[in-house]
């Protein structure tokens, strides 16, 4: 519940000076009474301390039993959409779309309880737009939200009118006293406070937060033709220091002119990059990664800073939808296979993202998962046109083990190679017929792993995960149940000290660690309330390393000997992961194929 069964005590809370005790206590009463009306407006002019109230609410609840808050979105400069991303990654469903959000709150089981501070002050982007004025957010998403049974909402709005017409609403109001500000700075005013480099550039990164947040909305209510505006938009410094927000919404105006592809990559970067994300170094990564195989000449300019942080995009791939990518073990240069959108397997060279044509024809052959191995070879063959494989774990550059998205494992070789045919037809077999035997026996996941010798994993509908030795005959793999519920991704590594751990997530939103001559861990690595949608480990120079993708989009790096963990915030939602021993992880979605360089020896250091 998002209210407790006793009404906080104010004298619990922050102190407050005498003039506000009493609206801090109608305020607090409104947020511990669920039968109260579903939205409080904290109403007052200018200085009267709204915001100074809302987050001593805030800062009283942390910590404490009984009250709840759920999301505070301080909404000065947001537009719909921004605030929309802001409240999911708050929510916890990550970025999401205004309509998306909407969806996810409605079905969220929890009685929510949200701060919005300066609704009055909403908006941003050329002031003859709707996204300039705070009322297209109020109708476009707070309207919505606020028809949500289970939402209730404290709201800062001024003076101004904002949702007064709103069916049952408390107002806790400070009244119209407060102390005015003296008018806005001009636009040269807040360009002559941003200090220069040595050659007499703008340094955005030394200028005032005042002035970064506030300068881009300045120059477009300039009268000079909108060269303020397109100065800024050429200044790739500024698109790195200066407002995301602001910069969101005048990108959307389709009549300003931009430099090269810049609308296409900041549209890519924005989600993410409207987060909190106040290190120069980060932001220049994540726009660095949206523009890298879209703008050469951004891409160019900002590779020197990125390329300072612990992660920075080495390649990308757009062009290139691609499903289950796995590395290839073993071999001098580094090899990725992945599935085209007709099922075909193709190989790419990992430090470059270069095709390396297809893996298949004439002379390969994909057995049928539970056929018999006969002379070495597959007996019975699927036709490549009907195979979409959705997770892959090659044995080499010839020979892989698919996992179809009709649940079927598939052996593909190679017709000049009875050895892996045989053990590959193997497996197949084994988790063909248990699946037939026992429905708990469904492959639900197939990962791969082996920095020394290649292994695929196995899990099943029944929690248990299965590993295979992919260099050498197994007639049954080593099991274990390790989750209560379905796996829904795998991996393992092979340490250098000879040790092999194998890492499961399931359904229940947990990851877990088995080492496979020992009973697993009898705690999860990791437990959330999201699924994991990828998987994958190696062993590097620092130590063995997992990475985990979330479906919320969140990215989890471990050091696993140390239990350190650090969250790259990468732009989209990741379907599958593939991470090599120097630290190069691809990272595969509905974009396309992108490499990330992991700096290992400062990636745990805060």
């Amino acid at each position: 519940m998002t209210v407790g069964t006793v009404t906080p005590d104010i004298a619990s809370w922050p102190p407050l000076d005498d003039d506000k005790r009493a609206p801090g206590q109608q305020l607090l009463d409104w947020a511990a009474d669920g039968d109260r009306p579903r939205l409080c407006l904290v109403r007052g002019a200018e200085g009267s301390g709204k915001s100074a109230l809302l987050a001593w609410l805030l800062a009283g609840t942390v910590g404490r039993p009984g009250l709840t808050v759920h999301a505070t979105v301080p909404s000065e400069g947001l537009t719909t959409e921004s605030f929309a991303w802001e409240l999911g990654r708050q929510l916890g469903y990550g970025a999401l779309s205004p309509d998306r959000l909407l969806d996810q709150v409605g079905a969220d089981e929890r009685p929510l309880l949200l701060l919005v501070p300066d609704l009055h002050r909403a908006g941003a982007g050329p002031a003859d737009l709707p996204s300039a004025a705070p009322e297209t957010l109020v109708a476009e998403l707070l309207e919505p939200l606020l028809a949500i049974p289970h939402l209730r909402a404290a709201v800062e709005v001024g003076t101004s009118g904002l949702l007064a017409a709103h069916g049952g609403v408390e107002v806790v109001d400070l009244g119209e006293d407060g102390s005015h500000g003296t008018g806005q700075d001009s636009y040269a005013e807040l360009v002559a406070a941003v200090p220069r480099t040595a050659d007499g550039r703008p340094d955005w990164s030394r200028a005032p937060d005042a002035v970064r947040r506030r300068i881009l909305d300045t120059a477009l209510r300039t009268d000079d033709q909108g060269a303020a505006v397109r100065g800024l938009l050429a200044d790739p410094g500024f698109l790195v220091h200066g407002s995301a927000t602001a910069l969101t919404a005048a990108l959307a105006d389709q009549r300003i002119p931009v430099p090269g592809r810049l609308r296409e990559v900041w549209r890519r970067a924005a989600p993410e990059l409207t987060a909190y994300h106040t290190d120069g170094a980060e932001r220049a990564a994540l726009l660095h990664a949206a523009a890298v195989d879209t703008d050469p000449d951004l891409t160019e300019y900002l590779r020197p800073l990125a390329g300072q942080h612990w992660w920075s995009t080495v390649w990308a791939r757009r062009d290139v939808p691609v499903s289950a990518p796995a590395l290839v073990p073993g071999g001098e240069e580094r090899m990725l296979l992945a599935s085209d959108p007709t099922g075909r397997l193709r190989a790419y060279d990992v430090g470059s993202g270069a095709s390396l044509g297809a893996v298949g024809g004439s002379a390969f052959e994909l057995g049928a998962a539970g056929g018999n191995a006969t002379d070495g070879a597959a007996s019975t063959s699927v036709r490549p046109a009907s195979v979409r494989p959705r997770s892959t774990a090659p044995r080499d550059a010839r020979s892989a083990l698919l996992l179809d998205r009709s649940d079927a494992l598939l052996p593909l070789v190679t017709e000049d190679d009875p050895t892996a045919a045989f053990a590959l037809e193997r497996i197949a077999e084994h988790h063909g017929s248990a699946a037939l035997a026992e429905e708990d026996s469904l492959v639900t996941a197939l990962g791969s792993g082996g920095t020394r010798r290649p292994y695929a994993v196995v899990g099943d509908r029944g929690g248990t995960v299965h590993v295979w030795s992919l260099g050498e005959y197994q007639d049954v793999p080593r099991s274990f149940r390790v989750h209560e519920q379905p796996v829904t991704a795998v991996t393992c590594v092979d340490t250098a000290d000879g040790l092999t751990l194998t890492f499961s997530a399931g359904a229940d939103g947990s990851v877990r660690l088995w080492e496979t001559s020992a009973d697993p861990m009898p705690v999860p690595v990791q437990q959330r309330r999201y699924r994991a949608t990828a998987l994958s480990a190696t062993d590097t120079p620092v130590g063995p390393v997992l990475a985990v993708a979330w479906s919320d989009g969140e990215l989890h790096l471990w050091h696993i000997f140390s239990g350190r963990m650090r969250v790259l915030p990468w732009l989209r939602a990741c379907d599958t992961l593939a991470l090599t021993p120097e630290g190069l992880l691809v990272i595969a979605d509905s974009d396309g194929l992108h490499a990330v360089r992991l700096r290992l020896d400062v990636l745990w250091e805060r």
